[in-house]
Order: C-alpha cells, then sequence, then structure tokens
C-alpha cells in the first residue's frame, strides 16, 4: 500500500487566522517536571535528560480539519446537530474522487456544469458515500501569507452542494481555507445585492442536510491519479466540538500504482 499525506500542520504562527501556538518543552527542562512527578531526583535521570513536550493553543478548525454539522447551526435535519464526537466515522473514510478546478480564477463559483465537466473528463461516475476532494490549487499559498492563501481559492456553489448531496455524498474536501467562496468575494456579492444567502451559503445548507467538509487539504497534485483510492480524514475526538484535527491521508493498493 502507498500513502499519500493530503494534510497540512498544526504549526505555530500559520498562515490562518488566529493561528496555533506551540509551547516546546526540550528534554533537558523535562527533568525536573518529570521527577516531581515519579517522586526521584532530576539526577536519575540517565544523561540529565527526560522526556519532551509540547503545549499547543489552537483552534479545532487550525490546520486540516473536518466541520462537523454542528459548526453550521445548532439543528440539522429538524434534530440536534451532531459535533465531532457524533459524525460517523464511515463518513470519514472511503472511496474518493479528486475533481481539478484548477482552471477557476479565484473567488469563482464551483458549479454543477463544472463538475459534471470534470467526471466526465476523467470517466467517473459518483456513487453514493463517495469523498468528494476540489482542487483549487490554493494549497500552494500556505506559507505565504493569510490575506493571499484566504483569497486565493474558488469555492464550491450552493447548487453544487445540493447536487453532490443528491448523488448520495456525505463527505466534501477542499485544499483551501473554505469550502465556500473565499470570504472577499461572498461579501462583495453581499454588498451588491443585499442578499443574506450570499454569506457563507454552503456551510449554512448544512443545517437542512448533514454533511461534512474536509478543509485545508494539501498536495492533490502528488495524487497518481483522480480516483480508484481510500481516503482516511478521521478526527480527534474532541468532546462537544464543532471540528477535529485529522491526518488526511490517500491509501493506493500496490497493483493500482
Amino acid at each position: 500500500m502507498k500513502i499519500f499525506d493530503l494534510s497540512l500542520p498544526l504549526k505555530d504562527g500559520a498562515t490562518e487566522p488566529n493561528p496555533p501556538k506551540i509551547v516546546r518543552s526540550p528534554h533537558t527542562d523535562g527533568v525536573v517536571r518529570l521527577a516531581k512527578i515519579a517522586g526521584i531526583e532530576p539526577s536519575d535521570f540517565p544523561g540529565g535528560m527526560a522526556l519532551a513536550t509540547d503545549v499547543i493553543t489552537a483552534g479545532a478548525h487550525n490546520g486540516t480539519h473536518v466541520d462537523a454539522p454542528f459548526h453550521y447551526g445548532p439543528v440539522s435535519e429538524g434534530v440536534p446537530a451532531r459535533t465531532i464526537d457524533q459524525v460517523p466515522l464511515e463518513w470519514c473514510i472511503g472511496p474518493a474522487v479528486v475533481l481539478d478546478m484548477r482552471t477557476k480564477e479565484p473567488g469563482a463559483e464551483i458549479t454543477v456544469a463544472d463538475m459534471e465537466g470534470e467526471l466526465a473528463r476523467i470517466g467517473y461516475t459518483l456513487r453514493p458515500n463517495d469523498i468528494v476532494l476540489i482542487e483549487t490549487g490554493c494549497d500552494r499559498y500556505w506559507g505565504t501569507d493569510t490575506a493571499t492563501y484566504m483569497k486565493m481559492q474558488s469555492g464550491l456553489g450552493l447548487d453544487g452542494l445540493k447536487w453532490l448531496l443528491e448523488q448520495g455524498i456525505r463527505t466534501i474536501g477542499i485544499d483551501a481555507w473554505t469550502l465556500d467562496r473565499p470570504v472577499y468575494a461572498m461579501v462583495e456579492s453581499f454588498h451588491a445585492t443585499g442578499d443574506k444567502s450570499c454569506l457563507w451559503p454552503v456551510h449554512f445548507y448544512g443545517r437542512q442536510k448533514s454533511y461534512l467538509q474536509i478543509e485545508k487539504l494539501a498536495h492533490l497534485d502528488k495524487l497518481p491519479r483522480p480516483y480508484g483510492f481510500t481516503l482516511s480524514a478521521l478526527p480527534v475526538m474532541i468532546d462537544g466540538a464543532t471540528a477535529g484535527w485529522c491526518r488526511a491521508v490517500a491509501l493506493f493498493e500496490d497493483d493500482q500504482l
């Protein structure tokens, strides 16, 4: 089996709003702390070193993560929306397909026609419970600056989302900050029309239909083919949380490469 890493890290000062902060305690500093826990002397540790540790202060939406239905609203499909510790794990692992939308301009809406055209190009028919991964190319701006990373993407439109959900899709991923269009594009549409539905329409539709988003994927362009692999994006179990960090990977069997 060949494993392809599709994740971005939790990184101190990362290219995103409210980035994580990581405080590292080296092996030498761990001596006093661990000696106190164990009831022994710091000098009892060989080489004067114990265990290194990290203290991480981060939001659940930092790095590559899975959004739970509760992120979109308190109710979904007429019942309390699932938090990340309640989502079916079956939604987080399964056959996946990459839809290459890199020809779309930043801020543009990804439409049903765009996705149908790409599926026809690669010769793939969506099946219920497939995981759809949208490639915008935005991940190459990770590590530049936050403002650039947050705007250099296209985003899924509401009609496109509804169409995917009608195909039996429960999980949709994207190599960008949000599955919706970037914030500046949504706000421009809102100011031009006064229509509140221009703001985060794909997220807010999760109040009508439960589904998962995997955001801040990366390296979709490194995959040897756009389908015929299994995606695993199992989120960390955080009690009552709106999202959970994940290590998203694509799993290819040897005979598929």
